[in-house]
């Protein structure tokens, strides 16, 4: 049980605003050139910016990595989004 939550841990890594991992991933609520929308363990994260691209993506291991300009990235507590659409993954595999 440790080996999952230590490979859960939720970091964000963000090199020169152009390039970044994020770790303790849930869930990929949204994501187009201008956002990304993150279901995290220590709730959302909106990534704000342009170009965004999500170039590695492991729900498996809770990890992403995201390219693009990154002009914000914003906490909020889970919820404040409508989450009716379901998963990112469930709306691709329809």
């Amino acid at each position: 049980m440790e080996e999952k939550q230590m490979q859960r841990a939720h970091k964000v890594v963000v090199v020169g605003r152009k390039s970044g991992t994020i770790s303790g991933i849930s869930d990929v609520l949204s994501f187009d050139e201008n956002e990304i929308v993150l279901d995290t363990d220590l709730g959302l994260l909106t990534i704000k910016g342009k170009e965004l691209h999500i170039s590695r993506l492991s729900l498996e291991l809770g990890e992403a990595d995201m390219e693009g300009k990154v002009d914000s990235l914003v906490y909020s507590q889970r919820g404040r989004r409508k989450k009716q659409e379901g998963s990112l993954m469930s709306r691709l595999l329809k």
